[in-house]
């Protein structure tokens, strides 16, 4: 679960680390007052969106006077923005955060994330702040630093200083730094973040580090452990898609390709997305029904990702083992039949009465092609999406 950038500033306030006077802003009016609030002459205007990039796309500006505080937010407020990592059909700007400008005299990246590799925490930070740290790490990778912390000890003074080192932190600098190290690994094990990304942490021009972005993403799987956190979920900015098939205990993910899956279980679903791609095709979606698949889930699955208009083929791959494959043939009969499905189907079971099923599917009267194993599946629903 992804938070925004003024939600992840009010835990860094709570945690003590240093970001600037700002407070978010759900209507033009609202903006213009709250800017009265905040010390200084020039107030920064950021949308908020669950996206980077948002500075080049206008998502983020600095004002000079109330009028412009008043315009900007105008621009900003209930349009879609699209960036680089938000897909075409962009986000919605419910809210802004208008913020009090800094003077800055030197940008660097820090974040503290699950580092899968490794199986543990990592730091990684560099001195390029305020870039993509992908383009960082492909153009200057000598400047990214990295430091790994076993779980049994915590954060060590020694790793911190490692960082200061590389960053060509000063005295006082370092002491700062240092402290907000202690106060991001405390949250992130807290809240149960996946990831918490300060970029950039600004040294200011008076010497002193602050936090001008936030980003953190929770770990969707330890939020039962985290009520308080559910609260700040903007449903708004997740595919909708996504949300309807979690309420119905499924897991599915929105793809750019044109032949759709419902497979059970998430490794076969991966499995199933690596054949298309290896045959030449483009998987639409990521969509696991679960081993206790039943005709009604397999309907709304089909509703599901048929709703994506991309969708030229679908592929249904299922290993009846707790389920028995005739029962999921004749569900996938019921739904073709009751959405009057147009694009093809082609079926590969596997398992649990699979004899009984594929005789169902043969003599549904469907246009349902039956796969003998997987390989046969992907090919087949590859040459369905290129006649």
């Amino acid at each position: 679960m992804n938070l925004h950038e003024y939600q992840s500033k009010e835990l860094f306030r709570e945690y003590g680390i240093p970001v600037p006077q700002g407070y978010i802003a759900r209507s033009t009016d609202e903006a213009m007052s709250v800017s009265k609030k905040i010390d200084g002459e020039l107030w920064v205007i950021k949308a908020q969106i669950h996206s980077g990039g948002r500075g080049k796309v206008g998502g983020v500006k600095v004002a000079k006077t109330i009028d412009e505080v008043s315009r900007f937010s105008k621009e900003m407020l209930g349009r879609k923005m699209v960036t680089n990592q938000t897909g075409p059909d962009g986000l919605p700007v419910n809210s802004v955060y208008v913020e009090s400008a800094s003077e800055i005299q030197k940008e660097i990246y820090l974040s503290i994330l699950l580092d899968r590799e490794n199986e543990m925490i990592s730091f990684v930070a560099s001195k390029a702040g305020g870039m993509n740290i992908e383009e960082v790490a492909e153009k200057e990778p000598e400047s990214i630093l990295k430091i790994t912390i076993n779980p049994a000890l915590g954060l060590m003074p020694f790793q911190t200083r490692e960082l200061i080192h590389g960053l060509e932190l000063d005295k006082k600098q370092g002491k700062e730094f240092s402290e907000i190290t202690k106060k991001m690994y405390k949250l992130f094990l807290d809240k149960d973040a996946s990831l918490i990304e300060v970029n950039p942490l600004i040294i200011t021009k008076k010497g002193e580090l602050l936090a001008l972005d936030a980003k953190i993403n929770i770990d969707t799987n330890a939020l039962f452990r985290q009520p308080g956190l559910l609260s700040l979920r903007d449903s708004s900015q997740e595919d909708p898609s996504e949300n309807d098939a979690a309420e119905k205990g499924l897991n599915y993910i929105s793809l750019d390709g044109d032949i759709a899956c419902m497979v059970n279980g998430a490794g076969l679903a991966m499995a199933t997305m690596d054949l298309i791609k290896l045959h030449g095709g483009e998987p639409a979606n990521f969509l696991d029904v679960g081993g206790g698949a039943t005709a009604e889930k397999v309907t709304f699955a089909l509703k599901l990702i048929l709703s994506n208009k991309n969708v030229k083929a679908i592929l249904v791959n299922i290993f009846g083992g707790i389920v028995r494959c005739d029962l999921i043939a004749e569900g996938v009969i019921e739904a073709v039949k009751e959405i009057d499905v147009k694009v093809p189907v082609i079926v590969r079971l596997e398992g649990t009465n699979v004899e009984k099923g594929r005789v169902l599917l043969k003599e549904s009267g469907l246009k349902i092609l039956s796969a003998s194993d997987l390989t046969d599946a992907a090919k087949k629903a590859v040459a369905a999406v290129t006649k």
